[in-house]
């Protein structure tokens, strides 16, 4: 082993060091004449334009070279004239500015009373006239409320701490404070913006009085009463990956105790410390050059983290899978199709089979009494083009039922056997106990992108009832006794083009259903649709789609968005309420024992009706298209609605009645 001389070693750190602090000091110099009279001398905002520390904390080298050369014309920031060894430059000083994540930088001490006589010390996180986030000496972050000379401890009285409220599947909450005699005054209490994001599709999460909302790549921990922020996690975007995740969509987070987990747009897993945002461990899910991503958020049931990924546009071979909550350790895994000489193989004739999708993006649902993980798969590849696999395609838009010790399968129910429409069962599964036909039953209830409402038997899997929900459908007439569906002859994709209804993106979708056990009913934002189907010839390719085919609306046919309320029991319409837009939300809904259901409505308002009769009782414009459900908590007594609109999460509370 040859031994340089430390003299040497420094000699060269220093050569090296020098070009590094000029290149800095003309890039201050740039930054003093070009960014200073907009964004302030420490980007954190100036007289014409707000800070931009978010957006260096978020943003790559690459896109912020990128955002200096052509600017953002629709921020009113103009495109540079600075020369490309200026923008080097000009990069080398705007990096160092990048804040340092939650949890890294020191924090300021502090001791208070309380109003329950404890003397308390900590670390301040943030702090107002009204407020203290204060970081306790266990670590975790404790929030009060000023009174007088002394601070008083905040309650966190029901919970959202699930992607659905519980593991259920039907976002109903126990919640009564907002009710139907009182709706009429819900206004907004608070909204934090996410400063670099595509429309936010997540549901907020909820867990002793901290909510967690995520974007792609990124996590952000607020006081649910304030909106303040606690902490901030984020990375870069992946870049070269297909599908959704590609556009930054992240559905939300799952939490436990002390932990956070999400998954990355690259189809990783990560646990993230609760109260600092610190990364505790990080596994390595799918590889993302077989066009694996991740977008929905896990389920923790016990010490097992639950996460399924994205990709079956893009052919990448479904799975779900079990991880330790504390290591990150893989326990079990599911693939939701059979490898070569596996039991339903023989259900896949073609070369579609070695890229054959069902992917499992959405967030399932989970009955602790008989331990059983109910999952929703995804469409089969390529989407449109059944030519490359002939069969029933197992187990592609199914839902599976899982031991979730084991992931061993249970049973299995397929929707839409060799399904060339993309009518993928990736839509939220309600487990509803409740009598059937004069007996109590264990049900499973999905409304399906195929226009089918269906209720199951979750014991066993016994199809109960299936019936369509939505108007217009053409490709099938029935589901038979068989359990499989009649399907309408001359309705494939062809290469000239099929009109089918629904169109492609479904009667509904991932958007979210709702069940309230008081009204005894089910609530499904439906879409009325129909679309041309054309199919091609498509080989996989890392990179890139594997659609198989494309689809265009019928120029005859106008969307509509339409929310229906269902008797699960009868299959019948109790209500209906038509909506006036271009069937363009992706909002579900969320029903609570205030009688109420909340629901984005396809004007981009925020709306609140009678669960029992469908009456309109409240709105408030968000001017957004929603692309997220609402959700609900009560935080220090107060009960909040709270829902992601455009780059923002919106939380709304009753008005202090007049008098």
């Amino acid at each position: 082993m040859r031994i340089v001389p430390i003299a040497r070693i420094l000699l060269v750190l220093f050569a090296a060091a020098a070009p590094a602090a000029q290149t800095r000091d003309a890039g201050r110099k740039l930054f003093d004449e070009h960014c200073t009279p907009c964004h302030g001398a420490n980007a954190a905002g100036g007289a014409l334009a707000g800070s931009i520390l978010e957006r260096l904390a978020v943003l790559d080298e690459p896109s912020l070279v990128d955002v200096i050369r052509k600017g953002v014309p629709a921020r009113g920031m103009p495109p540079s004239a600075l020369t490309d060894p200026q923008i080097r430059e000009l990069l080398a000083y705007v990096t160092t500015l990048r804040p340092v994540r939650s949890g890294r930088a020191p924090l300021e001490p502090i001791r208070i009373d309380t109003t329950g006589g404890e003397t308390i010390d900590g670390l301040i996180v943030n702090r107002s006239f009204e407020d203290l986030q204060l970081r306790a000496t266990d670590g975790t972050v404790r929030l009060f409320r000023k009174e007088g000379d002394r601070y008083r401890a905040v309650t966190s009285d029901v919970d959202w701490p699930a992607y659905d409220g519980a593991l259920r599947g039907y976002r109903y909450s126990v919640a009564t404070e907002i009710d139907r005699r009182n709706v009429a005054r819900l206004a907004p209490r608070w909204q934090f913006t996410f400063a670099e994001t595509s429309p936010l599709e997540t549901t907020p999460v909820v867990v002793g009085g901290i909510m967690y909302v995520t974007s792609g790549n990124q996590c952000y921990a607020l006081d649910a009463g304030s909106g303040r922020q606690i902490w901030h996690f984020s990375r870069p975007p992946t870049k070269g990956l297909v599908g959704n995740a590609a556009g930054g969509i992240n559905r939300g987070v799952a939490a436990d105790a002390r932990r956070v987990y999400m998954a990355t747009d690259n189809a990783h897993l990560l646990a993230l410390d609760r109260f600092t945002g610190d990364l505790i461990w990080e596994t390595v899910m799918a590889d993302p050059r077989e066009n694996y991503s991740a977008t929905g958020a896990p389920m923790i049931v016990g010490d097992l983290v639950i996460a399924g990924t994205a990709g079956g546009d893009g052919g990448a071979r479904g799975f779900l899978a079990a991880f330790d909550a504390g290591t990150g350790n893989e326990r079990w895994r599911f693939w939701t199709t059979p490898g070569p000489g596996q039991p339903g193989a023989e259900t896949w004739d073609g070369p579609a089979f070695s890229h054959p999708g069902a992917p499992t993006w959405l967030t399932g649902s989970y009955d602790p009494a008989l331990e059983t993980l109910y999952w929703t798969t995804g469409n089969p590849g390529s989407d449109l083009n059944g030519d490359a696999r002939r069969g029933d395609n197992l187990y592609s838009d199914s839902v599976v039922a899982l031991d979730v010790h084991s992931g061993r399968l249970k049973w299995y129910y397929q929707f839409t056997p060799h399904d060339v429409w993309d009518f993928d069962a990736q839509e939220p599964l309600a487990l509803i106990d409740a009598d059937w036909r004069g007996e109590p039953r264990k049900l499973l209830v999905q409304a399906n992108r195929n226009g089918f409402l269906y209720v199951l038997d979750r014991t066993e899997g016994t199809l109960l009832r299936a019936a369509p929900f939505a108007a217009k459908l053409t490709w099938a007439s029935a589901i038979g006794t068989d359990g499989r569906p009649v399907r309408n002859p001359n309705q494939e994709p062809t290469p000239e083009g099929t009109l089918v209804c629904p169109s492609l993106i479904g009667a509904t979708n991932w958007w979210s259903t709702s069940y309230n056990p008081a009204t005894g009913l089910y609530y499904v934002q439906t879409l009325e649709s129909c679309g041309v189907f054309r199919k091609r010839e498509e080989k996989w390719t890392w990179g890139k789609v594997y659609m198989g085919g494309g689809t265009s609306g019928a120029h005859d046919v106008k969307p509509q968005k339409i929310l229906r309320a269902f008797n699960i029991k009868t299959g019948e319409v109790a209500w209906s309420l038509p909506q006036i837009g271009s069937g363009s939300t992706r909002s579900g809904t969320l029903t609570t024992a205030g009688g109420l259901v909340f629901f984005g409505e396809d004007s981009g308002a925020l709306m609140a009706v009678d669960a029992a009769t469908g009456a309109r009782l409240w709105h408030f414009q968000t001017s957004q298209t929603l692309r997220a459900s609402p959700m609900t908590y009560v935080f220090d007594g107060r009960q909040y609605i709270a829902i992601a609109t455009g780059p923002n999460v919106i939380a709304f509370a009753l008005a202090h009645e007049r008098r």
